[in-house]
């Protein structure tokens, strides 16, 4: 059955909903509460699921809610854990010790998820830095390889990648990816300990000898929970689900009914939860169930109203100019204003109706590339592309680091991550010989600019009044501009 192009109107609220009303400020208070969130989605998905169900189409809705229980029962397991697991310490903040963090967080990412590495990590981070007043590009960075970059290897690292391991995607296919995984985070690192360099050296000597006192040696807290985390991976991995088309059609039966992946993996949360320390849950890290309620609240909407939509989108995929690049573009495109899970979803459907060996997943394998790499890592092009993004934001402004403004984020991302991408797709995706030219020309120019800002001489480091006399048109004070950009970011390095 044909969906006309109309019905793609709920999901089309839903994400603009997402993207638009928490930059309103007349609705963001409203907006932050769960309950109103799922109001804003049932009220968009209840119509539609209705509507399935009056036109003879049971299997598309049931379809919809078992996947969209399979995929909150993992972010739920993942983040239950993670908020059991505290590092404390405070280790010397030079540019080898962030890079080390961030080094670390982007490997962790892609087992514990980015939002358990991004919880996990961003306060520790924080610490560490507390002496320092340049501590924004840090964050960003935080945001850029833990938060989404860093996920690209396995299903439990992004919510896109689980999401395509439930249309039947291996759970090792992942793995090939490594080498694009490297590739681009390496040059994130690279990137940021030249900048960070550079900051550190324009620190003031007080504060720079007050860091070197304030030294505590690194110490993890909840240990017990990394049992509940290779329990969680051993189920995904490992132990089978429900058939969704099985159900969906009525074809299952007897214990086949079971979902034993989705009781494992709720076990090993309720495990850590039960038995781990509540100080370091809801103390140390401040721990809140809000997070996750925002997650469930907002994807049954989502879920639902996208079942319409991907048929339609389905019927149109042959008629589009479809191909590796332009999958990466419209993929990456949408992961950086709208969430990357459903973006990565619309256009997996779409691609399994087009031709191309081998297949996986019954999409063309090259395509899903492109398609992976557009959910997860673009997802960092914008606070509002990956559910962690938003997450560590809070975090760092709660601890008295003054965050960009949306606009300022976008504009580091634009500096710093969209080269890197870039070369990316010219050297990994796109065929052509001056392509492949072009991205290593790409990538020089990245490192070049790594190297002169890690062996750039430092400005003066004067005292405000003075700063204020010598340099007048510029913004030094610690207090952001008017438009609240942080001058950190606002103005990166010039090569």
């Amino acid at each position: 059955m044909s969906f006309p192009v109309w019905t793609l109107i709920p999901f089309v609220l839903m994400l603009l909903g997402i993207a638009i009303f928490p930059l309103i400020p007349a609705l963001e208070r409203l907006w932050d509460r769960p309950r109103n969130q799922l109001i804003y989605a049932l009220v968009l998905g209840v119509p539609v699921g209705i509507g399935l169900l009056l036109i003879s189409q049971p299997a598309l809705l049931a379809h919809a809610l078992i996947e969209y229980v399979q995929f909150i029962v993992l972010l739920l397991a993942l983040f239950t854990v993670a908020g059991g697991i505290v590092l404390r310490g405070d280790l010397p903040a030079t540019p080898r010790t962030n890079t080390i963090f961030l080094a670390v967080g982007g490997v962790l990412a892609s087992f514990v998820g980015t939002t358990g590495a991004a919880m996990l990590l961003i306060r520790p981070i924080l610490a560490t830095n507390a002496e320092r007043r340049y501590r924004v590009h840090t964050v960003v960075f935080t945001i850029f390889v833990v938060a989404n970059c860093g996920g690209l290897l396995t299903p439990l690292g992004d919510p896109p990648l689980f999401l395509g391991m439930l249309r039947g995607v291996p759970f090792t296919w992942t793995f090939s990816l490594f080498p694009v995984w490297l590739f681009v985070n390496a040059l994130l690192l690279i990137t940021y300990w030249a900048l960070d360099r550079r900051f550190h050296a324009r620190e003031t000597p007080e504060a720079l000898a007050m860091d070197t006192e304030n030294r505590r040696p690194l110490r993890l807290g909840g240990a017990t929970n990394l049992i509940w985390f290779a329990v969680i991976i051993f189920a995904v991995a490992l132990v089978p689900s429900l058939d969704i088309d099985a159900v969906a059609h009525g074809h299952i039966e007897g214990l086949n009914w079971v979902p034993w992946r989705e009781l494992v993996m709720l076990a090993a949360a309720a495990c850590s939860f039960l038995t781990g320390s509540t100080t370091i849950r809801f103390q140390e890290n401040e721990f809140t169930w809000a997070p996750i309620q925002e997650v469930g609240a907002l994807f049954i909407g989502i879920f639902v109203t996208m079942v319409p939509a991907l048929q339609v989108l389905r019927a149109a995929a042959p008629n589009l100019p479809l191909n590796e690049i332009t999958l990466f573009l419209f993929t990456g495109g949408l992961s950086s204003v709208l969430d990357n899970a459903p973006t990565y979803v619309t256009f997996f459907e779409m691609a399994t109706q087009l031709p191309g060996e081998p297949r996986v997943g019954d999409v063309p394998e090259a395509l899903l590339v492109s398609i992976s790499l557009g959910a997860v890592l673009c997802g960092a092009m914008t606070y509002i592309g990956n559910g962690p993004n938003f997450m560590v934001k809070s975090v760092a402004d709660d601890g008295g680091v003054k965050m960009p403004t949306f606009l300022g984020y976008v504009r580091s991302a634009f500096v710093y991550l969209a080269p890197v991408l870039l070369a990316m797709l010219l050297l990994f995706i796109a065929d052509p010989w001056w392509a492949k030219a072009l991205g290593v020309v790409v990538v020089v120019l990245i490192l070049v600019r790594a190297a002169r800002n890690a062996t750039m001489p430092p400005p003066q480091v004067l005292a405000r009044g003075e700063r204020r006399r010598a340099e007048p048109e510029q913004a030094t004070s610690d207090q952001p501009r008017p438009d609240h950009t942080d001058p950190e970011t606002e103005a990166p390095p010039q090569t």
